[in-house]
């Protein structure tokens, strides 16, 4: 029971909360907002519908406006013409899914075919293949980021509900006036057949556009497509997100609504804890969460020649996230970052260490176990690095912990760009043993280190359980 309440917390956190949550914060490896003095950018979703498109095209071209339209697979399949007319006309085709259905309830598998056979849909109608994506609901998962080099994932900046038709042209014409602003990005539908949408909404929808488009028209302003938004807000590195971490951009500043998230994520890990009955030997300052279990991967070789084997006991380590946004968002550099985390474990082993020499109920503990993204560093501890199987887990812990340091490291984005094929997640043990004798009485692990040697700057760690 314990292993598949584990699994659910994995699946719903690592697939779909976390990416997500990440997305909408700090647009990680999404386009959701563009530049521009004059320009911004009108979306829609769910078509072609064989009524509405073809009005909404007229109506395009009567103000000589540029859209993007992501469209739904099944639904292009069977509204060639109107694809070919988009093309035509100069606006840009995205897809949307095969079927309008979220990527939070499709494998991973499931989505690529979605995605290649409306891609496929498009060229055999065009004769181009298209690059832009945008997920329904803009609710994204874990491995839709692993197709970064394939496709770009565009969601948005503004939204009206314009897919319920009681909310009236006038009141639609209103919200979307008031956003009307260089570099935004409107998400609107001209299909009204979508789960939870009005059939004759897009009605609305195109009366409160056209009053958009004039007032547009009046201000200068002109709807431009989402690849020329992207090249115009300076191309790729706007595409990794709108929040810019250089090695020497200092302190992480956090509006009030990224706050909020941030608690969220943190309040996930306290349920986490609860539920699986984590403890820490500092509930003032932890830095690691731990818990006894038993191993049940591959064995490992460890550095007192010990061997951990399937069914060993082993103890669990998190380490604290808290913590680690902390010294993530409040270090200046990376060489200072890796100073504090060097610091924090340091601080901790030797807490560890003592904890479970007063506790004999612990005394079955064979190695200390986690993983980590991890470069270089916790070898100069006394653990042992290797690699994680191949599988399931190993690729979601790997997307997850570049999401992470995507995050809290200072340079994060810049790193993952520049060290991409370095950020693996490994496989970190430590003898109960080794750890007892180095840590319960010296209490540092100098005097297993070069003390000469300046730490090299490791990845930035989170250990999550296997």
């Amino acid at each position: 029971m314990e292993t598949l309440l584990l699994w659910l917390f994995y699946i719903s956190t690592l697939y779909a909360f976390i990416p997500g949550l990440i997305s909408r914060m700090f647009g990680f490896r999404v386009f959701r907002r563009g530049k521009g003095e004059h320009e911004f950018a009108l979306t829609f979703d769910d078509g072609p519908d064989p009524v509405y498109t073809p009005q909404l095209l007229d109506l395009l071209k009567k103000y000589n406006a540029k859209a993007t339209f992501f469209v739904v697979g099944s639904n292009a399949e069977k509204n060639p013409d109107i694809i070919k007319r988009m093309y035509d006309e100069g606006h840009l085709i995205g897809i949307h899914n095969y079927v309008h259905k979220t990527n939070w309830l499709m494998r991973p598998g499931t989505v690529r075919k979605q995605i290649r056979r409306t891609d496929k849909i498009i060229h055999e109608i065009t004769g181009f293949n298209t690059h832009y994506y945008r997920p329904p609901w803009g609710i994204v998962n874990l491995f839709d980021f692993s197709r970064k080099n394939d496709i770009q994932i565009v969601l948005w900046s503004s939204m009206f509900g314009d897919w319920r038709y009681r909310l009236g042209a006038d009141s639609l014409a209103r919200r979307m006036l008031n956003k009307l602003a260089p570099g935004e990005i409107f998400l609107l539908h001209d299909c009204g057949s979508t789960l939870g949408a009005n059939t004759d909404a897009p009605v609305n929808m195109m009366s409160a556009l056209e009053q958009v488009l004039q007032t547009a028209e009046e201000q200068g302003l002109r709807s431009i497509r989402i690849d020329d938004m992207i090249a115009q807000s300076g191309g790729a590195a706007v595409k990794q997100g709108a929040v810019s971490r250089t090695p020497a951009a200092g302190p992480i500043k956090l509006s009030w609504f990224k706050k909020c998230v941030v608690f969220l994520w943190l309040l996930w890990e306290k349920i986490f804890h609860f539920v699986f009955q984590l403890k820490t030997t500092d509930k003032e300052d932890p830095i690691f969460h731990f818990r006894a279990r038993t191993y049940h991967g591959n064995p490992v070789d460890m550095r007192d020649g010990s061997r951990l084997e399937r069914g060993d006991q082993i103890l669990e380590l998190h380490f604290d996230n808290k913590k680690l946004f902390e010294i993530g968002s409040t270090s200046k550099s990376s060489v200072q970052l890796a100073i504090h985390m060097i610091r924090a474990v340091e601080k901790a082993l030797p807490e560890l260490a003592r904890y479970i020499a007063g506790h004999p109920e612990l005394g079955q503990i064979k190695a200390l176990y986690g993983v980590s993204m991890i470069h270089r560093g916790p070898e100069q501890f006394g653990f042992t690095v290797s690699d994680l199987p191949q599988g399931f887990f190993a690729r979601s812990s790997t997307a997850y912990l570049k999401l992470l340091m995507s995050v809290i490291h200072p340079a994060g984005q810049q790193r993952l760009k520049r060290h991409s094929e370095q950020l693996i997640p490994k496989l970190i043990v430590m003898p109960m043993n080794l750890l007892l004798s180095r840590y319960a009485v010296s209490g540092s692990h100098r005097q297993a280190a070069d003390p000469d040697s300046e730490p090299s700057e490791p990845v930035l760690e989170a250990t999550i359980s296997y």
